[in-house]
């Protein structure tokens, strides 16, 4: 069984086209991408639902860099949401 999840953040895009990928921007993408994610915090608490139901869940980003990506600062702010 297949099930999907797609979460909408606004000016993600914009945010991402920003940063492309550069190191050197990682810091503040992070920061920036996170305010977006608080901006948002119904679409990340249906995500918590669904993680909390599925107990496992698989996040797809399409940069190249399996370290810098908006993939990584969406679990870590999911998995700051399930500790707390």
């Amino acid at each position: 069984m297949v099930s999907s999840f797609e979460v909408r953040i606004k000016r993600v895009y914009e945010l991402r086209k920003w940063f492309s990928h550069d190191p050197s921007k990682w810091e503040e993408f992070r920061r920036r991408y996170r305010e977006e994610l608080k901006r948002n915090r119904e679409t990340l608490e249906r995500l918590i639902e669904i993680i909390k139901e599925k107990k496992k869940v698989t996040l797809l980003y399409s940069a190249r860099s399996p370290k810098y990506n908006n993939a990584v600062v969406l679990l870590e702010v999911v998995e700051e949401m399930l500790e707390g």
